[in-house]
Protein backbone atom coordinates (compact mmCIF):
# COMPACT_ATOMS: atom_id res chain seq x y z
CA UNK A 1 0.00 0.00 0.00
CA UNK A 2 1.11 3.30 -0.98
CA UNK A 3 -0.41 4.99 2.46
CA UNK A 4 -2.29 3.06 5.46
CA UNK A 5 -5.43 1.01 5.19
CA UNK A 6 -7.87 3.77 6.30
CA UNK A 7 -11.29 2.35 7.25
CA UNK A 8 -14.24 3.75 8.89
CA UNK A 9 -15.99 2.94 11.72
CA UNK A 10 -20.19 3.71 13.17
CA UNK A 11 -22.60 2.51 15.89
CA UNK A 12 -26.03 2.98 13.73
CA UNK A 13 -28.68 5.28 14.89
CA UNK A 14 -30.78 4.54 18.23
CA UNK A 15 -27.38 2.33 19.47
CA UNK A 16 -25.51 3.75 22.24
CA UNK A 17 -23.04 1.07 22.74
CA UNK A 18 -19.82 2.14 21.83
CA UNK A 19 -17.27 0.37 24.32
CA UNK A 20 -16.86 -2.50 21.70
CA UNK A 21 -15.81 -0.67 19.01
CA UNK A 22 -13.68 1.64 20.75
CA UNK A 23 -11.65 -1.59 21.86
CA UNK A 24 -11.95 -2.83 18.50
CA UNK A 25 -10.76 0.82 16.89
CA UNK A 26 -7.69 1.00 19.36
CA UNK A 27 -6.45 -2.33 18.28
CA UNK A 28 -6.88 -1.47 14.63
CA UNK A 29 -5.05 1.58 15.06
CA UNK A 30 -2.27 -0.77 16.34
CA UNK A 31 -1.99 -2.47 13.59
CA UNK A 32 -1.47 1.01 11.36
CA UNK A 33 -4.60 1.22 10.18
CA UNK A 34 -5.88 4.44 10.12
CA UNK A 35 -9.70 4.51 11.37
CA UNK A 36 -11.75 7.31 10.91
CA UNK A 37 -14.79 6.90 13.57
CA UNK A 38 -17.98 8.47 12.86
CA UNK A 39 -19.34 7.74 16.37
CA UNK A 40 -22.83 6.39 17.75
CA UNK A 41 -26.70 6.99 16.75
CA UNK A 42 -25.51 7.68 12.97
CA UNK A 43 -27.86 7.36 9.92
CA UNK A 44 -27.64 5.36 7.12
CA UNK A 45 -27.02 8.73 5.01
CA UNK A 46 -24.29 9.67 7.84
CA UNK A 47 -22.10 6.80 7.37
CA UNK A 48 -22.22 6.67 3.60
CA UNK A 49 -21.83 10.70 3.54
CA UNK A 50 -18.51 10.49 5.48
CA UNK A 51 -16.98 7.22 3.95
CA UNK A 52 -17.75 8.77 0.57
CA UNK A 53 -15.56 12.10 1.30
CA UNK A 54 -13.18 9.94 3.69
CA UNK A 55 -12.53 7.78 0.47
CA UNK A 56 -11.81 4.48 2.92
CA UNK A 57 -11.88 1.14 1.96
CA UNK A 58 -13.98 -0.03 3.93
CA UNK A 59 -17.10 0.88 6.77
CA UNK A 60 -17.09 -1.24 9.75
CA UNK A 61 -20.47 -1.08 11.12
CA UNK A 62 -20.94 -2.35 15.32
CA UNK A 63 -24.41 -3.10 16.07
CA UNK A 64 -26.05 -3.98 19.05
CA UNK A 65 -29.94 -2.74 19.40
CA UNK A 66 -31.32 -5.18 16.21
CA UNK A 67 -32.26 -4.17 12.88
CA UNK A 68 -29.04 -4.89 11.48
CA UNK A 69 -30.48 -6.78 8.46
CA UNK A 70 -32.19 -3.54 7.14
CA UNK A 71 -29.63 -1.20 8.26
CA UNK A 72 -26.58 -3.04 6.45
CA UNK A 73 -28.81 -3.80 3.56
CA UNK A 74 -29.60 -0.23 3.01
CA UNK A 75 -25.56 1.12 3.47
CA UNK A 76 -24.96 -0.56 1.15
CA UNK A 77 -27.69 0.18 -1.63
CA UNK A 78 -26.78 3.64 -0.79
CA UNK A 79 -23.04 3.33 -1.94
CA UNK A 80 -24.40 1.96 -5.21
CA UNK A 81 -26.56 4.19 -5.72
CA UNK A 82 -23.97 6.99 -5.15
CA UNK A 83 -21.31 5.24 -7.58
CA UNK A 84 -19.06 3.77 -4.32
CA UNK A 85 -19.26 0.15 -4.87
CA UNK A 86 -15.45 -0.24 -4.17
CA UNK A 87 -16.13 0.93 -0.55
CA UNK A 88 -16.85 -2.45 1.35
CA UNK A 89 -18.84 -3.32 4.40
CA UNK A 90 -18.45 -5.38 7.82
CA UNK A 91 -19.54 -5.74 11.09
CA UNK A 92 -20.65 -7.59 14.19
CA UNK A 93 -23.09 -7.36 16.68
CA UNK A 94 -21.84 -9.67 19.43
CA UNK A 95 -25.05 -11.84 20.33
CA UNK A 96 -27.18 -9.78 18.80
CA UNK A 97 -26.71 -11.06 15.01
CA UNK A 98 -27.28 -15.11 14.64
CA UNK A 99 -25.86 -16.93 11.81
CA UNK A 100 -28.82 -17.23 10.12
CA UNK A 101 -29.11 -13.09 9.91
CA UNK A 102 -25.67 -13.14 8.82
CA UNK A 103 -26.37 -15.62 6.01
CA UNK A 104 -28.79 -13.08 4.78
CA UNK A 105 -26.53 -10.02 5.11
CA UNK A 106 -23.67 -11.55 3.29
CA UNK A 107 -26.54 -12.14 0.22
CA UNK A 108 -27.14 -8.22 0.52
CA UNK A 109 -23.37 -7.71 0.04
CA UNK A 110 -21.82 -7.28 3.57
CA UNK A 111 -18.59 -8.94 3.04
CA UNK A 112 -17.92 -10.21 6.66
CA UNK A 113 -19.87 -10.85 10.50
CA UNK A 114 -17.69 -11.35 13.49
CA UNK A 115 -19.45 -13.01 16.01
CA UNK A 116 -18.97 -12.93 19.73
CA UNK A 117 -15.87 -14.78 20.81
CA UNK A 118 -13.96 -13.64 17.42
CA UNK A 119 -10.24 -12.41 18.39
CA UNK A 120 -9.47 -8.80 17.52
CA UNK A 121 -5.92 -10.15 15.74
CA UNK A 122 -8.68 -12.28 13.45
CA UNK A 123 -10.60 -8.68 13.02
CA UNK A 124 -7.13 -7.06 12.43
CA UNK A 125 -6.28 -9.90 10.47
CA UNK A 126 -9.13 -9.89 8.08
CA UNK A 127 -9.08 -6.10 7.34
CA UNK A 128 -5.30 -5.86 6.74
CA UNK A 129 -5.66 -9.51 4.29
CA UNK A 130 -9.14 -7.73 2.62
CA UNK A 131 -8.59 -4.06 2.53
CA UNK A 132 -4.82 -3.95 2.57
CA UNK A 133 -4.08 -4.71 -1.40
CA UNK A 134 -3.87 -1.35 -3.75
CA UNK A 135 -7.18 -0.65 -5.58
CA UNK A 136 -7.75 -2.15 -8.68
CA UNK A 137 -9.16 0.63 -11.63
CA UNK A 138 -11.67 2.95 -9.61
CA UNK A 139 -14.76 3.59 -10.85
CA UNK A 140 -15.49 7.04 -12.48
CA UNK A 141 -16.60 9.30 -9.86
CA UNK A 142 -20.32 9.94 -10.02
CA UNK A 143 -20.36 13.44 -8.40
CA UNK A 144 -18.16 16.26 -7.30
CA UNK A 145 -17.56 15.28 -3.96
CA UNK A 146 -16.96 11.56 -5.06
CA UNK A 147 -13.98 12.84 -7.79
CA UNK A 148 -12.96 15.65 -5.04
CA UNK A 149 -12.51 12.67 -2.39
CA UNK A 150 -10.15 10.79 -4.87
CA UNK A 151 -8.32 13.48 -5.99
CA UNK A 152 -7.36 13.74 -2.09
CA UNK A 153 -6.52 10.18 -1.87
CA UNK A 154 -4.17 10.59 -4.62
CA UNK A 155 -2.45 13.50 -2.82
CA UNK A 156 -1.87 11.83 -0.14
CA UNK A 157 -0.93 8.52 -1.32
CA UNK A 158 1.95 10.65 -3.69
CA UNK A 159 3.05 11.93 -0.30
CA UNK A 160 3.64 8.47 1.25
CA UNK A 161 5.04 7.32 -2.27
CA UNK A 162 7.42 9.97 -2.23
CA UNK A 163 8.40 9.16 1.56
CA UNK A 164 9.20 5.44 0.61
CA UNK A 165 11.13 6.28 -2.17
CA UNK A 166 13.25 9.17 -0.61
CA UNK A 167 12.09 10.94 -4.25
CA UNK A 168 13.67 14.55 -4.45
CA UNK A 169 11.54 17.89 -3.71
CA UNK A 170 10.96 18.09 -7.79
CA UNK A 171 9.61 14.25 -8.46
CA UNK A 172 7.01 15.22 -5.12
CA UNK A 173 6.17 18.15 -6.97
CA UNK A 174 5.59 16.42 -10.18
CA UNK A 175 3.26 13.64 -8.82
CA UNK A 176 0.71 15.82 -7.96
CA UNK A 177 1.25 19.67 -9.76
CA UNK A 178 -2.61 18.25 -10.64
CA UNK A 179 -3.86 19.97 -7.70
CA UNK A 180 -2.20 23.69 -8.95
CA UNK A 181 -4.20 22.88 -12.47
CA UNK A 182 -7.24 21.96 -11.01
CA UNK A 183 -10.80 24.72 -11.26
CA UNK A 184 -8.24 27.79 -12.06
CA UNK A 185 -11.11 30.38 -13.00
CA UNK A 186 -12.67 29.34 -9.91
CA UNK A 187 -12.51 31.66 -6.90
CA UNK A 188 -10.63 30.90 -4.13
CA UNK A 189 -12.31 30.51 -0.99
CA UNK A 190 -11.42 31.75 2.17
CA UNK A 191 -9.02 29.64 4.94
CA UNK A 192 -9.61 29.62 8.90
CA UNK A 193 -6.94 28.02 10.34
CA UNK A 194 -7.68 26.51 14.18
CA UNK A 195 -4.92 25.46 16.28
CA UNK A 196 -4.73 25.41 20.01
CA UNK A 197 -4.03 22.56 22.81
CA UNK A 198 -5.97 19.13 22.99
CA UNK A 199 -9.40 19.18 25.23
CA UNK A 200 -9.60 23.59 24.19
CA UNK A 201 -12.79 22.90 22.34
CA UNK A 202 -11.56 23.23 18.90
CA UNK A 203 -13.67 20.76 17.24
CA UNK A 204 -17.16 21.72 19.06
CA UNK A 205 -16.32 25.66 18.29
CA UNK A 206 -15.90 24.81 14.65
CA UNK A 207 -19.33 22.89 14.56
CA UNK A 208 -21.00 25.37 15.78
CA UNK A 209 -19.60 27.68 13.50
CA UNK A 210 -20.60 25.80 10.52
CA UNK A 211 -24.05 25.89 12.13
CA UNK A 212 -24.15 29.94 11.55
CA UNK A 213 -22.69 29.38 8.13
CA UNK A 214 -25.70 27.07 6.92
CA UNK A 215 -28.42 29.02 8.31
CA UNK A 216 -27.18 32.48 7.29
CA UNK A 217 -26.27 31.28 3.40
CA UNK A 218 -28.77 28.64 2.30
CA UNK A 219 -26.65 27.73 -1.11
CA UNK A 220 -23.72 28.16 0.43
CA UNK A 221 -20.87 25.15 0.98
CA UNK A 222 -17.79 24.80 3.44
CA UNK A 223 -15.39 22.32 4.06
CA UNK A 224 -13.17 21.13 6.46
CA UNK A 225 -9.88 19.43 7.02
CA UNK A 226 -9.11 17.91 10.45
CA UNK A 227 -5.82 16.81 11.68
CA UNK A 228 -5.14 14.27 14.14
CA UNK A 229 -2.47 12.64 15.43
CA UNK A 230 -0.72 8.89 14.22
CA UNK A 231 0.71 6.84 16.80
CA UNK A 232 4.74 6.85 15.69
CA UNK A 233 5.02 3.33 13.65
CA UNK A 234 1.40 2.71 13.72
CA UNK A 235 -2.51 3.86 12.62
CA UNK A 236 -4.70 6.69 13.43
CA UNK A 237 -7.90 7.21 15.27
CA UNK A 238 -9.04 10.16 13.51
CA UNK A 239 -12.14 10.92 15.78
CA UNK A 240 -13.28 14.19 14.90
CA UNK A 241 -15.87 13.43 13.24
CA UNK A 242 -17.45 11.89 16.29
CA UNK A 243 -18.24 15.07 17.72
CA UNK A 244 -19.54 16.90 14.78
CA UNK A 245 -23.00 17.33 14.98
CA UNK A 246 -24.24 20.10 12.64
CA UNK A 247 -21.21 19.51 9.96
CA UNK A 248 -23.06 16.19 9.19
CA UNK A 249 -25.10 18.00 6.10
CA UNK A 250 -24.49 17.47 2.68
CA UNK A 251 -23.54 21.34 2.42
CA UNK A 252 -20.14 20.55 4.69
CA UNK A 253 -17.13 18.54 3.12
CA UNK A 254 -15.40 17.11 6.11
CA UNK A 255 -11.89 15.16 5.28
CA UNK A 256 -10.22 13.35 8.56
CA UNK A 257 -5.88 13.38 7.87
CA UNK A 258 -3.19 11.72 9.98
CA UNK A 259 -0.01 13.74 10.65
CA UNK A 260 1.69 10.77 9.28
CA UNK A 261 4.67 11.14 11.22
CA UNK A 262 5.34 14.93 10.40
CA UNK A 263 5.64 17.36 13.31
CA UNK A 264 3.26 20.25 14.36
CA UNK A 265 -0.02 19.88 13.96
CA UNK A 266 -0.60 19.15 9.90
CA UNK A 267 0.05 16.45 7.56
CA UNK A 268 3.06 16.11 4.70
CA UNK A 269 0.23 16.75 2.54
CA UNK A 270 -1.80 18.92 3.75
CA UNK A 271 -0.65 22.17 1.85
CA UNK A 272 -1.64 20.73 -1.81
CA UNK A 273 -4.80 19.16 -0.21
CA UNK A 274 -5.81 22.62 1.12
CA UNK A 275 -4.92 24.23 -2.59
CA UNK A 276 -7.23 21.43 -3.66
CA UNK A 277 -10.43 22.49 -1.57
CA UNK A 278 -9.75 26.14 -1.96
CA UNK A 279 -10.39 26.34 -5.33
CA UNK A 280 -13.35 23.41 -5.00
CA UNK A 281 -16.07 26.00 -5.12
CA UNK A 282 -16.50 26.22 -1.48
CA UNK A 283 -17.04 29.67 0.63
CA UNK A 284 -14.74 28.97 3.32
CA UNK A 285 -12.47 26.22 4.68
CA UNK A 286 -11.66 25.64 7.89
CA UNK A 287 -8.11 23.71 8.69
CA UNK A 288 -7.85 22.41 11.96
CA UNK A 289 -4.57 20.86 13.41
CA UNK A 290 -3.86 18.19 15.90
CA UNK A 291 -4.06 19.64 19.63
CA UNK A 292 -0.65 21.44 19.45
CA UNK A 293 1.70 22.66 22.44
CA UNK A 294 3.92 25.64 23.20
CA UNK A 295 6.33 25.62 20.00
CA UNK A 296 3.81 24.87 17.39
CA UNK A 297 3.19 27.27 14.51
CA UNK A 298 1.61 25.41 12.08
CA UNK A 299 0.27 27.88 9.91
CA UNK A 300 3.23 30.40 9.46
CA UNK A 301 4.78 28.96 6.00
CA UNK A 302 3.56 30.16 2.80
CA UNK A 303 0.49 31.75 3.57
CA UNK A 304 -1.30 28.87 4.07
CA UNK A 305 -4.40 30.35 5.85
CA UNK A 306 -5.91 33.58 5.95
CA UNK A 307 -6.32 34.12 9.72
CA UNK A 308 -5.87 32.26 12.36
CA UNK A 309 -7.62 31.25 15.40
CA UNK A 310 -5.93 30.20 18.64
CA UNK A 311 -8.02 28.36 20.99
CA UNK A 312 -7.39 27.58 24.67
CA UNK A 313 -9.27 26.57 27.83
CA UNK A 314 -8.50 28.94 30.84
CA UNK A 315 -6.52 26.16 32.43
CA UNK A 316 -3.05 26.57 31.05
CA UNK A 317 -1.77 27.25 33.97
CA UNK A 318 0.72 30.28 35.46
CA UNK A 319 1.59 33.18 33.64
CA UNK A 320 4.51 32.10 32.79
CA UNK A 321 3.24 29.16 30.85
CA UNK A 322 1.69 32.08 28.55
CA UNK A 323 4.94 33.73 28.32
CA UNK A 324 5.91 30.54 26.78
CA UNK A 325 3.02 30.15 24.05
CA UNK A 326 4.32 31.16 20.52
CA UNK A 327 1.11 31.12 18.91
CA UNK A 328 -0.03 33.93 20.99
CA UNK A 329 2.43 36.27 19.16
CA UNK A 330 1.02 34.71 15.83
CA UNK A 331 -2.71 34.17 16.22
CA UNK A 332 -5.13 36.69 14.81
CA UNK A 333 -8.10 35.98 17.18
CA UNK A 334 -7.60 34.77 20.70
CA UNK A 335 -10.49 32.14 22.20
CA UNK A 336 -10.83 31.70 25.92
CA UNK A 337 -13.14 28.65 25.38
CA UNK A 338 -14.98 27.06 28.31
CA UNK A 339 -15.41 30.52 29.79
CA UNK A 340 -18.09 29.08 31.98
CA UNK A 341 -15.20 27.51 34.33
CA UNK A 342 -14.47 29.48 37.44
CA UNK A 343 -10.83 30.68 36.36
CA UNK A 344 -12.07 32.21 32.68
CA UNK A 345 -12.33 35.72 33.95
CA UNK A 346 -8.59 35.69 35.42
CA UNK A 347 -7.44 33.75 32.47
CA UNK A 348 -8.81 36.56 30.43
CA UNK A 349 -7.64 39.34 32.02
CA UNK A 350 -3.89 37.27 31.62
CA UNK A 351 -4.08 36.46 28.24
CA UNK A 352 -5.33 40.44 27.45
CA UNK A 353 -2.25 41.37 29.45
CA UNK A 354 -0.25 38.95 27.00
CA UNK A 355 -1.17 40.04 24.23
CA UNK A 356 -0.97 43.69 24.79
CA UNK A 357 2.48 43.62 24.57
CA UNK A 358 2.63 42.28 20.74
CA UNK A 359 1.50 45.67 19.66
CA UNK A 360 -0.37 43.80 17.56
CA UNK A 361 -4.29 44.45 16.54
CA UNK A 362 -5.34 41.12 17.68
CA UNK A 363 -8.31 39.96 19.28
CA UNK A 364 -9.72 38.12 22.56
CA UNK A 365 -12.92 36.60 22.41
CA UNK A 366 -14.72 34.70 25.54
CA UNK A 367 -16.99 31.76 23.87
CA UNK A 368 -18.66 28.88 25.70
CA UNK A 369 -18.99 26.34 22.64
CA UNK A 370 -20.91 23.84 23.71
CA UNK A 371 -23.68 26.11 24.90
CA UNK A 372 -26.14 26.68 22.11
CA UNK A 373 -26.49 30.22 20.71
CA UNK A 374 -23.64 31.52 22.56
CA UNK A 375 -23.19 35.02 22.36
CA UNK A 376 -19.22 34.91 21.77
CA UNK A 377 -19.27 31.93 19.44
CA UNK A 378 -21.91 34.65 17.41
CA UNK A 379 -19.38 37.39 17.77
CA UNK A 380 -16.25 34.87 16.52
CA UNK A 381 -18.26 34.07 13.45
CA UNK A 382 -18.85 37.53 12.77
CA UNK A 383 -15.24 38.42 13.20
CA UNK A 384 -14.50 35.68 10.57
CA UNK A 385 -16.90 35.96 8.10
CA UNK A 386 -16.36 36.81 4.21
CA UNK A 387 -16.95 40.22 4.42
CA UNK A 388 -14.36 41.60 7.37
CA UNK A 389 -12.15 38.82 6.48
CA UNK A 390 -11.68 40.46 3.32
CA UNK A 391 -12.94 43.85 3.44
CA UNK A 392 -11.10 44.90 6.44
CA UNK A 393 -8.08 42.68 7.00
CA UNK A 394 -4.89 44.02 4.82
CA UNK A 395 -3.01 41.31 5.37
CA UNK A 396 -5.86 38.46 4.38
CA UNK A 397 -5.71 40.53 1.21
CA UNK A 398 -2.54 40.01 0.45
CA UNK A 399 -2.46 36.15 1.60
CA UNK A 400 -5.46 35.76 -1.19
CA UNK A 401 -3.98 37.57 -3.94
CA UNK A 402 -0.83 35.58 -3.16
CA UNK A 403 -2.67 32.30 -3.70
CA UNK A 404 -4.42 33.65 -6.57
CA UNK A 405 -1.01 34.28 -8.39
Amino acid sequence: MASPIRILTAVPICDGHDSAINTINLEFIRHGIEVVYLGYHRSVGDIVRAAIQEDVRAIGISSYNGGHIEFFAKVIALLRKRGANDIKVFGGGGGTITHQDAAVMKRKGVDNIFFAGTSLAEMTDYVRKHYGKPRRKRPRAKSPEQELAHKLTEIENAYATVSRKRQTPNERIRHSSFVIRHSPRAERAQVIGFTGPGGAGKTTLIDELVLRFLNQNPQGRIAILSHDPSVIGEGALLGDRATMINSQNDRVFMRSMATRGQAGGLSPATQECLALLARSGFDYVIIETVGTGQEAMPFQKNGIVDRTVLVMNPDYGSRLQLQKIVMLDLADIVVVNKSDLQRARTAHTEIEQRLEQNRRDQRLIDTVAKRHRDAGVDELFKLISRENLVGRDPRARRARERRNT
